[in-house]
């Protein structure tokens, strides 16, 4: 079996040497990486990882927690989380909070206590606990898909955070359907507390004002971010004395169940109502009608989420960052508009310094 003195005479290189290329531990010049990498390759040299993390106190594995995996739009930051971790030479440890605080606690503690280097987590809409255990265990962190108001003394300097555009998007469905004709246009919202939620209501009411529409309350109904919260806030706001024309749903779950509530009345898309959803799906152009949406950047949430871990692997000590990815219009048909093929639509991403300030992202 190969070691890794037989590494280093191989490539002409001390031992030393292999070992900054093999724990990234001291920029090595790349012709000198790569004689390295080649001489591994082609001696078969496989790492002893455990006696690499009794020595650099890194056991190069990253802890995941997210829930709802079986949702496609988690299943797709998750491949773009392992994709990236693998990229870089680390391994994933993968557990589901269930959107509950008390679990979420939990399986942080478990995942860290397999000595994870660092997390990545899609904090529930009571992530206190979560904060406390990270901040007082000093674990590294990056919050995904939801963003956290992180208090002074929670370890906020610990935490970096990566999330689509919310708001801005869902503005953009408002005006869309408005500009269509509509003047009573409902919402399915998400889960109360979380992040998401609040960015899409934002967004909703901006589109209304945008629009010169009132806001009603009755036509903003909370899904809870599920499938079956989604069906039955769309059968409430079917049931108001004037049911909205148009709806937009705030994720893919809670799209599903709208969709069955209006198959219950047979309602059909968009001739009996117009229909708009956050979340683009891989079925969603097999429907009939196709469906108008927004497509998040999923895969390349996850691929941030672990470059900003590594980052501050590697930086501690640098400032917390607040990455925003802009967001894709897919017109289809679901809206009410003939066919047509045309490109999506989004803007470039942004970048959250610690002082709040959004500044164009040239990573």
């Amino acid at each position: 079996m190969a070691t890794m003195t037989d590494v280093a005479r191989s490539a002409g290189v001390s031992v030393a040497t292999v070992s900054h290329v093999l724990n990234d531990t001291r920029p090595v010049r790349p012709h000198t990486r790569q004689a390295v990498l080649d001489a591994i390759e082609e001696l078969g040299y496989t790492p002893n990882t455990l006696a690499r993390s009794l020595v650099t106190s890194r056991t190069r594995s990253i802890g995941l927690a997210v829930s709802a995996i079986s949702n496609p739009y988690f299943t797709e930051i998750l491949q773009g989380v392992e994709a990236a971790a693998l990229e870089h030479g680390y391994s994933l440890l993968i557990a589901d909070p269930h959107d509950d605080p008390a679990h979420e606690r939990k399986v942080v503690q478990l995942l860290h206590e397999r000595r994870v280097d660092g997390m990545i987590v899609a904090p529930s809409a009571d992530p206190r606990d979560l904060l406390a255990y990270l901040g007082r265990h000093r674990v590294p962190g990056v919050f995904l898909d939801r963003i956290v108001g992180i208090p002074e003394g929670a370890g906020a300097a610990l935490f970096d955070q990566v999330c689509a555009e919310s708001a801005e998007p869902t503005t953009r469905l408002v005006t869309h359907l408005a500009g269509l004709g509509h003047r009573r246009i409902g919402l399915v919202a998400g889960r109360p507390g979380l992040s998401t939620t609040r960015e899409r209501i934002t967004g909703y009411r901006h589109g209304l004002a945008a629009a010169g529409l009132p806001y009603d309350e009755r036509l903003l109904v909370h899904g809870d971010s599920e499938a079956a919260g989604g069906e039955r806030a769309a059968a409430a706001l079917l049931s108001l004395a004037v049911p909205p024309t148009a709806l937009v749903t705030a994720n893919n779950a809670m799209t599903i169940g709208a969709l069955r509530a209006l198959r219950e009345r047979g309602l059909a898309v968009p001739g009996d109502l117009a229909l708009c959803c956050f979340d683009d799906f891989a079925w969603a152009d097999l429907f009939s009608p196709r469906l108008t949406a927004v497509a998040q950047p999923s895969r390349e949430i996850g691929a941030r989420a672990v470059r900003l871990l590594l980052e501050r692997l590697a930086a501690p000590e640098r400032p917390a960052r607040t990455v925003r990815l802009p967001c894709a219009f897919v017109h289809r048909t679901s809206c009410g508009c003939p066919e047509r093929s045309t490109p999506t639509e989004q803007s470039e991403p942004t970048e959250q310094s610690p002082t709040g300030a959004h500044e164009r992202n040239s990573q």
